[in-house]
């Protein structure tokens, strides 16, 4: 693939705490230049990111419930719905964790579908967080999100240990088919990884902005090296 078309399938992601808005800066610069499909920030600086991307082809996307995804079921929907007032094009939410575990399966459709009708037709990406998952969790995680309307599954948020694998990556695209879609992120840090899990069914990376230029220069054979972010 070339750097244009691999670019199309990445989020850049300034969605940390210590993200700066040096961080959103640089993350606008390299969209534009690179074509990346979108950007993503964290709700209080997201007004910035558009201002900053207004007039290219890359779009804002929203993300709500970061990190932990235990926010009530009514402030997730609202944050949804104040983010795409603000331009966001695409909503990454966090999953409630705990309601996962405890098979609370009603509680864990309705948060979801929540955001998705505030979402109104949107895209909505569901963030598992992997990392804190077994293997059945993930598929009931899976198969819970698509049955709530979610378009997207993800990995994780970034801020866990670990995030995107083969592995799991693997196991989501098996769980969910072709009904929903696969989104990698925390762990994509070479070409050669996003390559690997792009053969597994993966069709979007949340990539951090040093990350995502040392990929796009290996994809133009300029052989740097990913710097390690976790996102």
């Amino acid at each position: 693939m070339t750097p244009q078309e691999i670019a199309a399938m990445i989020d850049l992601s300034a969605v940390r705490a210590e993200s700066t808005l040096d961080d959103l800066r640089a993350c606008a610069e390299l969209a534009i230049a690179y074509g990346c499909i979108a950007v993503f920030a964290l709700p209080a600086h997201t007004p910035y990111l558009i201002n900053l991307l207004a007039g290219s082809q890359t779009f804002v996307g929203g993300v709500v419930g970061f990190p932990g995804g235990a926010e009530t079921t009514a402030t997730k929907a609202a944050t949804a719905a104040e983010l795409l007032a603000m331009g966001c094009k695409e909503i990454d939410m966090v999953n409630n964790i705990a309601w996962l575990k405890a098979n609370e399966k009603q509680h864990y459709i309705n948060d979801v579908h929540a955001v998705v009708e505030a979402a109104s037709g949107k895209p909505v990406k569901v963030i598992l967080e992997c990392h804190w998952l077994s293997d059945q969790e993930i598929v009931s995680a899976c198969e819970w999100c698509v049955e709530a309307g979610a378009s997207w599954v993800k990995t994780g948020t970034g801020w866990a240990p670990t995030g995107a694998t083969l592995e799991n990556t693997a196991l989501i695209k098996q769980s969910v088919g072709e009904r929903c879609q696969v989104k990698a992120a925390g762990g994509v840090r070479d070409l050669q990884t996003l390559l690997a899990m792009y053969d597994v069914g993966v069709r979007r990376f949340g990539i951090g902005v040093r990350t995502a230029a040392a990929i796009l220069d290996q994809a133009a054979g300029g052989g740097k090296t990913a710097a390690d972010e976790s996102y």
